[in-house]
């Protein structure tokens, strides 16, 4: 698929509790503000794919909601979910429509109302053997923190200071839930949600919605020069009890790897660290940001702390990580989230980050995570 796949429109809604707008609300301005950026008619689509997670209101969140929103009748709408990798899993199976020629251009588009439903919080992430009513995504994760910190000797310090840097550069995002600094004192200091996560260290629970167009790449300077191309995509998907699986060392993620690897192969990237030029990776928690830099290939396996603390990651290291703010500034409506991670790919790649740009971007990774760890998607975006 290199190179066959082009990105000529974008949009995304402000993320928050946007406790004024409804599911539909959401899916309307995103979409339309990537029909704009595009210079497009939602009758030019052909297809779409819808990610959205959320079984609660608007038809269980099947394609009819979409359709209905957009008033898009009449053509093949496919909802896709796939844990917190569902956005980039929705973009992944659209852009296989366009590569094989079955579609021209389609929309791509995650959202989720997860502030107004009818059940506190999110789900348990099924069930563990120690815990009959089964974990949290923090318990879970927790656990996994709580190994790596032992096991390559790295304090809280290191989780502070991802968050550090991701609501400072959420403070440059204007679409972003959180729009705050904070110090690594608050964060350390935080109330603790399960050890080691801190409040701080933990992604919020979010409205938003995120949208792209997709087209041919022979087609796409019909819509616009500065067009994105599709360089490379990766999913994988692993046991999603890794509590029974002997072999889990509770480091990494090996979804995340293998993800990756299928990606870099299909892009040609041999060196991720010197190739990409920036990242948004799926900063659930602060130390998954950590192994996540670890699992993509950035450095080895360990040294993740160190490449936070010694500022690699930030906006003005050798490897920006999480410009936008991330997850955890921006915020995280699963549906919504590998797609607004594309948008802000896409954005940077075409010089328009304003106070987060990176300079001369021409290569950008995009890596969610899902379940318990147990699913990855990875997207590289390149110039054109």
């Amino acid at each position: 698929m290199k190179d066959k796949v082009a990105i000529i429109g974008v949009g995304c809604t402000k993320f928050g509790d946007l406790f004024e707008q409804s599911y539909e609300d959401m899916v309307v301005d995103a979409a339309h503000a990537a029909f704009a950026d595009a210079g497009i008619e939602a009758d030019h689509i052909d297809a779409a794919w819808l990610g959205t997670y959320s079984p609660y209101g608007g038809h269980g969140k099947a394609s009819v909601s979409l359709a209905d929103a957009l008033r898009l009748y009449g053509k093949p709408i496919t909802r896709v979910e796939n844990f917190c990798a569902t956005g980039t899993d929705a973009f992944r199976n659209a852009a296989m429509a366009v590569a094989s020629g079955m579609h021209d251009v389609v929309l791509v588009l995650g959202a989720e109302k997860l502030k107004n439903r009818p059940m506190r919080g999110l789900s348990s992430e099924g069930e563990h053997p120690y815990q009959t009513d089964g974990l949290t995504a923090p318990g879970i994760f927790a656990m996994a923190a709580t190994r790596y910190l032992h096991q390559f000797n790295v304090g809280r310090e290191a989780l502070a200071k991802v968050a550090v840097k991701n609501h400072d550069n959420g403070s440059k995002n204007s679409k972003a839930h959180f729009q705050m600094q904070i110090t690594e004192d608050q964060a350390l200091k935080a109330p603790m949600v399960a050890w080691p996560f801190g409040l701080f260290d933990c992604c919020p629970t979010t409205d938003g919605a995120a949208a792209a167009i997709l087209c041919r790449a022979d087609m796409a300077k019909q819509f616009r020069d500065d067009y994105i191309l599709l360089k490379g995509v990766g999913l994988a998907v692993t046991s999603g009890r890794p509590w029974f699986d002997a072999s889990f060392d509770y480091v990494g993620f090996t979804a995340t790897q293998s993800a990756a690897q299928a990606a870099y192969k299909m892009a040609g990237i041999s060196d991720p660290a010197r190739e990409i030029d920036l990242a948004e990776v799926h900063d659930c928690f602060t130390w998954t940001e950590i192994t996540n830099y670890e699992d993509l290939g950035f450095c080895r396996k360990g040294e993740g702390a160190h490449f936070v603390m010694e500022g690699r990651s930030a906006l003005g290291g050798d490897m920006p990580v999480n410009t936008s703010g991330g997850l955890k500034s921006f915020g995280h409506p699963i549906g919504a989230s590998g797609v607004r991670m594309i948008y802000e790919v896409v954005t940077q790649l075409r010089g328009e980050a304003e106070a987060r740009q990176i300079a001369k971007a021409e290569l950008g990774l995009v890596h969610n995570l899902g379940g318990p760890g147990a699913v990855a998607c990875v997207v590289v975006l390149g110039t054109a």
